[in-house]
Formats: structure tokens, sequence, C-alpha cells
């Protein structure tokens, strides 16, 4: 098998500043991403996903281990690696007082593109991120997710075949945000290879092959979604009743029909159990409930989520705050 990245025990260490302590940014990381996948970094605000990206794309060196790629040492093949591959940051590193058209252009010319040729890919980049209509305008006039997918745009000039994606939709809405999700599709589909840190979960989930959960700069976990949510547990019934004296009888139902341990939170009058019978279980625990007389509110039968993997896995979801990353 062919990897497009390795890396091996990186560690980052960022000094002390007055009033605080050095931060140990990165802690040991380990990680191989075969050629024509997509690794999802999933970890919250802190935890180490972009000091691991700016290692890997040469914008940080590393002060232990080492790492490959696209078959080049980051450290001493530095100008290697560059050639080889895409970044797109957690901010568009675009010029908004020029043009998408010109941003593009001054791309090209960047990577040392003849005039003729920059100004073809211009165009080419502009159709296939959807700005052709957008591209005589200045960036500043651009919505987020314009900027996002020109950022992009920019960052594929090169057509590398390894690209890396940090945090792509932070900040923009839902409808922009299934649009990005929709352009990395089609990137992959072309057998682009991605690196994507995220601290959205259901993005992880959505795009990645294979998710590595990172805190306070360590690997903790990795695997396929299915594989990391199999370390939760399986199916759950969730029930929640209309009359808070009835918790107890409906407990005792529930119970009997999953043939498991009840959680009860009184507050919301959920009731929790395990569950291995799928659909028609569910169905036998609303007959039963109807049965008793015990009216129900809500009712589901539900998976796992990365949510329920990250919590159980460190204690806090994705979305508090850890240590802050070094710019």
């Amino acid at each position: 098998m062919t990897y497009a990245i390795e890396a091996e025990g990186l560690v980052k260490i960022y000094p002390a500043r007055r009033g605080s302590s050095e931060v140990r940014a990165l802690d040991g990381v380990d990680l191989v991403v075969p050629e024509g996948t997509v690794l999802g970094l999933l970890g919250p605000n802190g935890a180490g996903k972009t000091t691991t990206v700016r290692i890997l794309a040469t914008l940080l060196r590393p002060d232990g281990g080492s790492a490959r790629v696209a078959g080049f040492d980051v450290v001493k093949q530095a100008q290697d690696v560059r050639r080889a591959i895409g970044l797109s940051g957690q901010y568009a590193a675009v010029d908004e007082n020029l043009t998408g058209w010109e941003n593009l252009y001054m791309f090209g010319r960047l990577y040392e593109m003849p005039k003729a040729r920059a100004k073809a890919r211009a165009e080419e980049l502009l159709e296939q991120f959807n700005l052709t209509d957008a591209g005589g305008r200045t960036v500043k006039t651009y919505s987020g997710g314009m900027r996002r997918r020109l950022d992009l745009a920019g960052a594929l000039t090169g057509q590398p075949h390894l690209l890396f994606l940090d945090e792509p939709t932070t900040g923009l809405d839902p409808r922009s945000r299934l649009g990005m999700w929709e352009v990395i599709r089609d990137l992959v589909r072309q057998g682009t290879t991605l690196l994507l840190t995220t601290q959205y979960l259901e993005e992880a989930d959505e795009l990645a092959d294979t998710i590595a959960v990172v805190d306070t700069g360590k690997i903790i976990a990795k695997g396929t979604a299915d594989e990391l949510k199999a370390q939760v547990g399986g199916e759950r019934i969730e029930v929640v009743v209309k009359d808070r004296a009835l918790l107890d009888q409906a407990r005792q139902v529930l119970g009997g029909q999953a043939g498991s341990e009840v959680e009860v939170d009184e507050h919301t009058r959920r009731l929790i159990a395990s569950s291995s019978g799928g659909a028609q279980q569910l169905v036998e625990v609303v007959q039963a409930m109807g049965e008793a007389g015990i009216a129900i509110d809500d009712v589901a039968l539900r998976r796992p989520t990365l949510d329920d993997v990250f919590l159980t896995l460190t204690g806090h979801h994705t979305a508090d705050e850890n240590v802050e990353e070094s710019a």
C-alpha cells in the first residue's frame, strides 16, 4: 500500500508566555494516510489539529518525530512537499481587493505557470466552483461560502493529488456547508487524497473514510465512523413519557421489552435502554406502552453518534474549548 502521509511521534512545543507555562501542542502524533482516501482529524479547538496540518504542510517545524508527505521529508525536502500539496486554511487566503479571477490568476503565476496557462486555469476553476458569474467582482463583495470556495479553488491551482483542508466549513451557514461538502466529495471522486480537520462530528461522519480523534495533542482513537461508534455500544431505544408520574411504570415496561437496564432522566421524562432487536423491538415497546396505558411524547431507535464517542473517550464534547493553539 502506498501512503500519501506518514507521520511518527510528532511533537510541537510552544514556549511559555508571560504568566503562562509552555504548551505541548502535539505530544507524539502518529498518522498514516493511504493514497486516494480521506482522513478526518476530529477534535475541539486547541486539540492539535491545526498544528498537525501546519507541520505536514511545512509551515511549522516539529520539535520531535518525523513525517513524510507525498514521499518527501517535511523538514529536509520542504520545497518538494510544497510542490506536491494544496492547502486551504481556516481562513480564506484571498485578497479581497482583487476580483475572484485576479486572485486565481495570481495563484497561477505564483505556481510559475505561463500567463496563458494561468489565465486558462483561472477560468477552469471559476467554472468548477460555480463562480464564473462572480469572477469579475471584487472578493470583498463575496459571501462567506463564496470566499471559502474561492480559497479552495486557489489551493487546487497546481492540481495537487494531496490536499489539506483545515476546518473548511467553519463559520459557514448550513446551506453553504452542504455546498462545500459536495465540492469535497467531487474532489474525492477524482482521486484526490484529503486530510480534513474538523470539529463538526457530522462532517467527519459524512466525508472521512477514517477518523482520528485528537485530544490534548494526542491521537486517542482511530477507525471508521462505524468502528468508533461500536466502542460506545449498540443501538438504544429512547422513550419520552407524557406523565412524569408514570416514569417508574414505564421503566419496568421498557426494561422488560429491552431486557436491559434502563437509564431514567426525570427532568426530561426520558428513558434509555440498550437494544438488540432493531425496529421490530421499537414497535413492540410502543405497543407495550400503549397496553399499559402509558402515553408517550416521543420514541426513537438511536445509534451512537460521534459525539457519544468523543464524550466517552475524553469526558467532554467536541464543542468544549481546550488549550488555544498558537498561530
